[in-house]
Order: structure tokens, then C-alpha cells, then sequence
């Protein structure tokens, strides 16, 4: 080995940050550091399968896969070995050095000073190998990449401070060998028993064996007397966990084998796990998170169920078995029906793949439905986590819409409060006898929807309006349109007509009021010819004296803001101004005979309106200057 061959690098900034996290014990448990090892060699375990499937000479002649935990009393260190993929030396700069692969950067972005809250965060962000400087002050990876010869294994060394070293060591076996020397205040960890235990606590359910010395409980002078070789045992039950009838496996193991998958510390929400057999035979087990991933709002991000086919680890993040909408959702499927040699492409035109994602999908809506009806606060949990995404659901899913739809939770002027808590079976039970639409707001904020002018009439009468305030509701009502064969309907949309559910009486006064108003609609009219398509007498306000509209067909002033802020052409429209006759204020603008000072006011009431929406003024200059040269007048 030659001097140039060993060298010594400095973390990255991030690293280094995230290291001193570790060594100051985030991990509120620490013994998950060998669950975090163990985790990263069953993968390893599960490239080599995979990539020996078309070059069987990677196994070098041992195919017999598995994982080993030694520990040494006396030095007071803990190995943790595979015979798996192993890495080069550029891999292990990459993986172990820069932490590239990890989302430091986000995940640091995220802390919030909060300990507890702070651990729960590290599985998320997939930084699980320096969990290992948890336990230990110095950590040594020797490793060699199968297919590689001796002479290109590789030794990794650091003490989780500034730098690390790396160079070129002959290493004959191929796979990763972790050596942990723990801290001083650690070394109760150095004990055969204790990490027994800890890997059947966290590693029964993994589908390699997890080998350590077997036990010997004959006193130490027999021992001395009578010699015996080492003795190797599995210490795991090494079955795959979904292979497994669900009444043989128990709650406990359930929540660890998503920790092992999905590197979340908390326990799941719920989880569905199916073994399905006919045309198609395949065994899943997907998992419901309680707290949503730190990228779920980045559509492009990793994504997906773990791929197995027969048993044998194909790919992680297989998006193909599962829409969009439901990327938060974990887990594994394992089919028979699926080529071995398969690859991302081919799966996309796989008939049996898109059997198993209609399959699946209605799996998870299915549990959903179920936590929904039989543990409201879990729903509401969930909800609070991955509403907005769900949310998405209509307009990517059509076979599955009317599932989504009865799933979907909204605030609404029934409870008044911001929690959306209310679905829209319980709205439509509320509904009153004539009632045929489902009445809706979209707004910015939940206090503008709340107070919106639009909904005097509706409170006048007793009847339910949905309030929406998320970027994605006026998207999703766009596709929505309906529901259990009641139309969705925009209160600031198009002319209000509340069909049975107002009298002909009423219907009679708004038409003789339009009437008698058409000379001051004229007069309004011309005034505010560049900002509006049409002045009308109102049939939503009672209070307000007036309020903006848009057309039937024309977008909506959020769904508008949404595509300009994504830098997408919208088409032009102007709003439609509602007058309220019956308010003093447009009673006193109807008998204003000075034309400047009509034009005052009709223009300071068509800007209070589009401030009571939510909109911002095209020119809040001129409404101030408007504003106090009334207040003079009225001064005076």
C-alpha cells in the first residue's frame, strides 16, 4: 500500500453540525444505534442479491448472505459485519464523508431547539450510520466491494469530530465490517446478553440471519478445562415479517419493521397488510405514518413501496405501485408475478403492476375508511399531517374519486372553528329538505372565508357553507364538481340562486328591486367601466353594502393567484360588482347628485369589496386619497 493512499478529509459543514448532534445523544433511546447498523447491512445484503441475479460471480463463492454481531468485553467494542455489496473507495468518501445522500441540510433546516422533537427527526432524514457516535468516540469501517479484488478494500476511520481518514487495506471477505470502541461512559453496551436482546428486539423480523457468538453457561473452570471452538447462532427468527400470517405476528413487531423500513422513530398511525392469491399472488404491508416526511411537498422526491419478487429485494421507492397522492404511505409488496430482471421502465408497462397499483390504492383508502369510522381523533391526527395531499387526490385519481371524496375533512360555518373536522357525508346530513347543492368559499385565510360578505345570506337562512382556506381547495373543487349526486357550488360564483330553498316571494322582490335599481346599476356602471363586467342588485348581502363576484365559467380569485405565482398565463377577466339596495350607504350614493363624488364612492365601494375578498388594490394610492377626501367632506 503505498503513502499516497491514505488520506485525511475534513467533514462538510453540515456534516460536522449533524455529528455533534449525535455525539450529544439527540436519540432519546440509545441502543437504536444497532438497529440503525444492522438496517443498513440487511440492505447491503439486499443490493448483492439483486445484482447477482445477472452476475452471479459477485457471491465469490458464498452465497450464504447474512449479518454478524461480535463483541469484544475487553477491548470494549462492538462489530457489526455483512458479506453484502461492500463499497469502494469513492463510495465510501461519498456515503461516510460528505453525508450527500442524507438531506443534512434539510434536516438541520428543521430543528427546532426541542430535544425530544429534534431525535424524531433524525430517522427521518436517513442519517442512520452516525447514529454509531452515539455510543462510540471511534468509528472504523473496513469494507470491499464484491467483484473487486482484495487489494481495493477499504479502511474508514473517525471520531465524529473534524475529519476523517481513508485509505487502501487488502481485505479478502467481501461485504462491511463496522467496529464500534465505545465511549467510557457507553461500555455497559459491551455485553454478549444485552445486544442479544437488542437485536430481537429490533431485528426478529429482517430476512437475514443475525449471527452472534453462541452462549456458553458453563462455569469459567470448565471452560479452561475443556476448550470449545467458537460457535455462531442466528438470534433472529430471520422470516420475512410479510411472509408471515398476520395472527403470527404481533402488534410490537409490526411497528418495529416500519421503523426498520421507513427510518421513522415514532410508531405508525395503522397498517394493512394482505396476502392476495388468484390471477395475481403477491403479500403487502403498507404503513400509515403519523407525522408527514420532511419532502412530501416535492413531487419529484424519492417516493414508494420496497420491491420484492419472490422473496428477493428488488428496488426501494417503486412510485409504481401507487398514485401520487399517496406518496407518504410505507411499506412493502412482494409479488410472483413480477420478472425478476424487472427495472423501473419495465414496470411502467407491466399489466400485472397496474392490476396490483388499482389493488393497493383501494387497500389504503380502504384503511383509511376504517380509521376514520372507528378512531376520529387517529383521523384527525392523520389529517392534520397529510390533508393537503389527500386533497390532490381527486384530480389524479377518477377510478377512485368518490372514495377520496368521502375522506376529505373541512371547516365550515356549522362549527366555525379553523379545524377541519367535518366531512361531506356530515354535511349532507345536515342539509336542509330543499337543499340541493353543497355551498362552498374559498379564500386566503380561514378568517376571510369566516367574515366574507358572501355569506350573510346563507347565515340569514341556516345553511351550511363549507369554509376553504388551503392553496389546493379551489384545485380540488375543480375537479370535485359533485357529491352522492349533490353539485358543488362556489357562493362567489356566477348569480346566486338558492332554487327551492327561497320563496317566490323572494324571488318576486329581487326581481322589482333589480328593476327599480337600473338607473344607479347604469350610473355604477359607467363610472367603473375599466373594473368590472357588470353591476347587479345583490341577492347574497344583508349587511354589506356591496361585494365582488366572478363570472359562472371565469376562474376563481384564488385558483387565479395560484397559476401567476407558478408563472402561468391566466385569461383576463374583470369581476362582477353586487350592490346591496337596502344599505344606507348605496341608498345615499342612489341620491348623490355630484358626478365626481358619485364616482368617489362607487369606486371606494368596489375597493372595500375587494378588500373584504381578500384581494389586494390595483392602486392603494388612489383608494387612501378617495378615503380622506370623504372623511374631509364629512368633516366639514
Amino acid at each position: 500500500m503505498s503513502a499516497a493512499a491514505k488520506e485525511t478529509r475534513g467533514f462538510q459543514t453540515e456534516a460536522k453540525q449533524l455529528l455533534h448532534l449525535m455525539i450529544h445523544s439527540l436519540y432519546s433511546n440509545k441502543e437504536i444505534f444497532l438497529r440503525e447498523l444492522i438496517s443498513n447491512a440487511s440492505d447491503a445484503a439486499d443490493k448483492l442479491r439483486f445484482l447477482a441475479l445477472t452476475n452471479n460471480g459477485l457471491y465469490e463463492g458464498d452465497a450464504d448472505l447474512k449479518i454478524t454481531v461480535e463483541v469484544d468485553e475487553v477491548a470494549k467494542t462492538i462489530t457489526v459485519s455483512d458479506n453484502g455489496i461492500g463499497m469502494t473507495r469513492d463510495e465510501v468518501v461519498e456515503n461516510l464523508g460528505t453525508i450527500a445522500k442524507s438531506g443534512t441540510a434539510a434536516f438541520l433546516a428543521n430543528l427546532s431547539g426541542d430535544q425530544k422533537k429534534d431525535s424524531q427527526l433524525i430517522g427521518q432524514f436517513g442519517v442512520g450510520f452516525y447514529s454509531a457516535f452515539i455510543v462510540a468516540d471511534r468509528v472504523e469501517v473496513l469494507t470491499r466491494k464484491a467483484g473487486e479484488p482484495a487489494a481495493n478494500g477499504v479502511h474508514w476511520e473517525s471520531t465524529g469530530e473534524a475529519d476523517f481518514s481513508v485509505e487502501n487495506v487488502d481485505i479478502q471477505q467481501r461485504g462491511t465490517r463496522i467496529v464500534l470502541h465505545l465511549k467510557p461512559n457507553e461500555q455497559d453496551f459491551a455485553s454478549g446478553y444485552r445486544l442479544r436482546s437488542i437485536v430481537k428486539k429490533y431485528a426478529d423480523h429482517i430476512s437475514l440471519p443475525v449471527m452472534m457468538v453462541k452462549a456458553d453457561f458453563r462455569s469459567e473452570e470448565d471452560k479452561q478445562k475443556e476448550p470449545k471452538p467458537v460457535e455462531f447462532e442466528a438470534v433472529n427468527s430471520a422470516k420475512a415479517l410479510w411472509t408471515r400470517p398476520r395472527t403470527d405476528v404481533s402488534d410490537d413487531e409490526y411497528k418495529e419493521f416500519y421503523k426498520h423500513i421507513s427510518h421513522d422513530f415514532t410508531d405508525p398511525l395503522d397498517w394493512s397488510h394482505n396476502k392476495v392469491e388468484g390471477k395475481l399472488e403477491y403479500n403487502s404491508l403498507l404503513y400509515l405514518p403519523q407525522r408527514a416526511p420532511y419532502d412530501m411537498w416535492n413531487r419529484d422526491g424519492a417516493r414508494g413501496l420496497k420491491l420484492y419478487v419472490q422473496r428477493i429485494f428488488i428496488m426501494d421507492d417503486a412510485e409504481q405501485f401507487l398514485p401520487l397522492y399517496l406518496r407518504f404511505i410505507k411499506g412493502v409488496v412482494d409479488s410472483n408475478d413480477i420478472s425478476l430482471n424487472v427495472s423501473r421502465e419495465i414496470l411502467q408497462q407491466d399489466p400485472a403492476v397496474e392490476s396490483m397499483k388499482s389493488a393497493l390504492t383501494k387497500r389504503v383508502l380502504d384503511m383509511l375508511e376504517k380509521l376514520k369510522k372507528k378512531d376520529a381523533d387517529k383521523y384527525q391526527e392523520f389529517w392534520k399531517e397529510f390533508g393537503n395531499v389527500m386533497k390532490e387526490g381527486p384530480s389524479e385519481d377518477q377510478v377512485n374519486k368518490d372514495k377520496v371524496a368521502k375522506l376529505l375533512m373541512f371547516a365550515t360555518t356549522n362549527t366555525g372553528e379553523a379545524t377541519q373536522n367535518q366531512s361531506l357525508e356530515d354535511y349532507v346530513g345536515r342539509m336542509k329538505p330543499d337543499q340541493k347543492k353543497i355551498y362552498y368559499i374559498a379564500s386566503e385565510t380561514h378568517q376571510t372565508a369566516k367574515n366574507s360578505p358572501h355569506l350573510e345570506v346563507f347565515r340569514k337562512k341556516g345553511i351550511e357553507v363549507l369554509l376553504l382556506s388551503d392553496r389546493v381547495d379551489e384545485w380540488l373543487m375543480s375537479h370535485l364538481r359533485d357529491f352522492d349526486g349533490k353539485e358543488l357550488q362556489d357562493i362567489t360564483k356566477g348569480e346566486l340562486d338558492l332554487g327551492e330553498l327561497d320563496s317566490p316571494e323572494d324571488k318576486e322582490k329581487q326581481q322589482a328591486e333589480t328593476e327599480k335599481a337600473q338607473p344607479l346599476l347604469d350610473r355604477i356602471k359607467k363610472v367603473l367601466e375599466e373594473r368590472v363586467e357588470e353591476v347587479r342588485v345583490t341577492h347574497r348581502l344583508t349587511e354589506s353594502p356591496a361585494c365582488l363576484a366572478v363570472g359562472e365559467y371565469d376562474m376563481g380569485f384564488q385558483m387565479r393567484k395560484i397559476m401567476e405565482a407558478a408563472g402561468q398565463k391566466v385569461p383576463d377577466s374583470k369581476p362582477i360588482f353586487e350592490i346591496n339596495t337596502t344599505h344606507p350607504l348605496v341608498q345615499k350614493l342612489d341620491h348623490e347628485a355630484d358626478e365626481d363624488r358619485f364616482a368617489d364612492l362607487s369606486n371606494i365601494l368596489f375597493d372595500q369589496a375587494s378588500l373584504a375578498e381578500g384581494r389586494q388594490l390595483a392602486d392603494p394610492a388612489a383608494y387612501i386619497g378617495r378615503l380622506n377626501k370623504l372623511l374631509l367632506d364629512l368633516a366639514k
